[in-house]
């Protein structure tokens, strides 16, 4: 008998497949297009969202203890005491440097005529280093140099610009996020199952809970900072210590270059003073950001959001090298939540379901930790406040 053909099933691709398939990878490639092009409103909405659970926390304290308990109120209130402790800070800054610049443009015209002259420490600093002589040699260049300026000038300009209006948005989207906080967590959780409904809110408890520790140990690595700097600017004699101080622990809250910047900021202003103060600061700062990074920051980072320093070291590296600056901003925070949603999963797993959200590696309850928001049940208005 003639042997039968065997059909291996390859036969013709139906053409609805072919064409769902197409029409699957184009709305992937003009997704990601999308995403591109308003990339920079979505780094303001991460922004905000990471600023309104720092702050609903503390919206729904405020609302606790109003006599009408309403949160429109409390959020007023909240973030005018932010816009408060923000305009003290720009006034920190600009009464002084207001005051030097005036000081400084009345002694300008005999500083450059002393320079020029080679007389005062400027002139003398430009005759040792033959800058003068470089300067009458090269007119040409320089005026070339200082013409081309214009167009980079011009593009900084723009980005102050942005700057300050992504800030303002940042500002109203927290505020509004915080306001209606209640209405999106209910009206979240509605669309989840109600058998799962408890333990997303645990989850999304304890993932605050992580946020808020990050944000909290982050502002106390920040005051170390400027409290040492303050001490070693006053012990050398610097000039405008508090306010240098303030500056290096505002940008001390700027992953990757902020503590770079304030100490140059210090650096500059010490070498103003003198020499030995200059060397002074510089070696504090060498020896200070080694310790901030390798121990003060894992330290505190660990207990405050709950990780092993370890944890928090490869954390910053890896989101430093994916996303850059906002990358440093969120790795911790992001490392936390998938901490408490891979313990939640392994726990719902083994059959220990938690009955209260808990906090680090040894699950301490949230409601027993220090300096956290205290949760009575895991269906109570104060448990909705900790989501």
């Amino acid at each position: 008998m003639p042997a039968t053909p065997v059909s291996h099933g390859t036969g013709p691709v139906p053409v609805r497949t072919i064409a769902t398939t197409i029409g699957m990878v184009l709305a992937t490639v003009v997704a990601l297009l999308f995403l591109y092009e308003v990339r920079r409103t979505l780094v303001w909405l991460v922004v905000a969202a990471f600023f309104t659970v720092a702050l609903y926390p503390v919206v729904s304290w405020v609302q606790r203890r109003l006599a009408w308990r309403r949160r429109s109120l409390a959020t007023l209130l909240v973030f005018l005491v932010v816009l408060v402790v923000l305009a003290g800070v720009v006034t920190a800054f600009a009464v002084p440097l207001a005051r030097e610049g005036t000081a400084f443009a009345g002694q300008l015209p005999q500083l450059l005529e002393d320079a020029r002259a080679g007389r005062g420490p400027v002139g003398h600093l430009l005759e040792r280093t033959n800058a003068l002589q470089y300067v009458q040699n090269n007119q040409e260049r320089i005026r070339t140099f200082a013409t081309g300026l214009t167009t980079p000038a011009a593009g900084a300009l723009r980005g102050v610009a942005t700057g300050i209006a992504g800030v303002v948005t940042i500002f109203v989207l927290a505020f509004l996020m915080v306001l209606e906080g209640p209405k999106l967590v209910d009206g979240t959780l509605s669309l989840v199952d109600p058998s799962r409904r408890e333990r997303v809110r645990r989850v999304a408890a304890d993932c605050a809970k992580s946020i808020t520790g990050y944000i909290s140990g982050n502002l106390l690595i920040s005051v170390i900072c400027g409290a040492l700097t303050y001490l070693v600017l006053k012990l050398s004699g610097v000039r405008f210590a508090g306010l240098i101080a303030l500056f290096v622990a505002l940008a001390d809250l700027i992953p990757l270059i902020g503590a770079t910047l304030g100490a140059v900021a210090a650096c500059i202003a010490a070498a103003i003073h003198s020499l030995p103060a200059f060397v002074i600061v510089a070696i504090f700062f060498v020896v200070y950001q080694q310790l901030e990074n390798h121990l003060l920051q894992p330290l505190i980072l660990s207990r405050t959001v709950k990780l092993n320093p370890l944890t928090v070291l490869v954390s910053i590296l890896v989101a430093v090298e994916l996303a850059g600056i906002l990358g440093a901003f969120l790795a911790i925070p992001v490392a936390g939540m998938i901490q408490v949603i891979v313990r939640d999963l392994w726990d719902h797993r083994r059959g220990e379901v938690k009955t209260e959200p808990t906090v680090g590696e040894d699950r301490t309850p949230v409601s027993q930790d220090v300096g956290g928001e205290q949760v009575a049940s895991p269906s109570g208005s104060a448990s909705r406040d900790s989501a």
